[in-house]
């Protein structure tokens, strides 16, 4: 009776594990929630365009509304500012300005949060941080932006270029919070350009263009022309020389070469671009 009864378990069992995993295969992987192209060649840039640029500035500084924007207003061109809300509601006006010459304005948190290792986010460390106070940082900066200069952002840069929340077992990414409330977010401290056919949006290479020359950026710009990437630049302070510093001579050689049609160069805000990609990807996906 014993021996019985430990064979029907085993029969039990066996049909268990069968019902469990005897049926079709299931697939390991997830189709890509953006479509993608198989091959960086079958993407093509608008008008014959080779490569594309965004200038992007970060913390709402003084100096990106009295030195960098009436550059790129000079050539006609768009540039992204990711804004701190407590320093853009110094220069309001300037921003509105902004808003209506066709820059784009875009969310970078109400605090600033960073890892506690930089002695300035001590108080509002990442570490400390949950996905819940993460989220609310966006959707504040996003109603106040919203109230105080009639837009709604559709871009985010990740403060100090760091993507999660908490520590050890309870690290958490924030990507996917990104990722559900916007078109894009950008990093920092990048190595590389986007690649159209294949980029995620949620996590955009962003790359310095704080310290550097002309010469150091045309050969970046030339490295993206050759592969027919986009091109992320980052900035803070505009002026000429300093820590975090872009010079207004490098932006404004910058918008010149990217101005001459010869270069094939597109120069747009981070919104404009990031939407004729997924207009690209969805329509060879359909």
């Amino acid at each position: 009776m014993r021996i019985s009864s430990i064979f029907l378990a085993v029969v039990a069992c066996g049909v268990i594990v069968c019902l469990a995993g005897c049926g079709p295969p299931q697939s390991q992987t997830e189709p890509p929630e953006q479509p993608v192209f198989e091959r960086q060649q079958d993407f093509h840039w608008p008008k014959g365009k080779r490569a594309a640029i965004s200038l992007t500035f970060d913390d709402a500084r003084l100096s990106q509304i009295d030195r960098g924007i009436p550059i790129l207003d000079e050539y006609g061109l768009k540039g992204t500012f990711y804004v701190s809300i407590e320093s853009m509601k110094e220069r309001l006006e300037g921003w509105k300005k902004a808003v209506a010459a066709g820059h784009e304005i875009a969310n970078h948190s109400i605090k600033h949060p960073c890892s506690g290792n930089f002695p300035f986010s001590r108080e509002k460390a990442l570490e400390d941080y949950t996905l819940d106070m993460m989220r609310n940082e966006f959707d504040q900066a996003s109603s106040i932006i919203e109230q105080l200069l009639g837009v709604r952002p559709v871009s985010f840069a990740y403060p100090c270029g760091q993507k999660y929340v908490g520590r050890g077992k309870n690290l958490k990414s924030y990507v996917p919070l990104v990722a559900e409330r916007f078109l894009t977010g950008r990093g920092w401290l990048d190595e590389w350009a986007n690649d159209p056919a294949f980029c995620d949006m949620p996590q955009l290479m962003g790359v310095k263009l704080d310290e550097k020359d002309f010469n150091q950026v045309k050969t970046l710009m030339s490295r993206t022309l050759a592969d027919g990437g986009w091109l992320v630049f980052c900035s803070h302070e505009v002026a000429e020389d300093g820590r975090l510093v872009t010079s207004s001579t490098t932006i404004r050689a910058l918008c010149e070469y990217a101005k001459d049609p010869k270069n094939g160069i597109w120069l747009d805000t981070v919104q404009n671009i990031a939407t004729y990609i997924l207009k690209q990807r969805t329509a060879k996906a359909g």
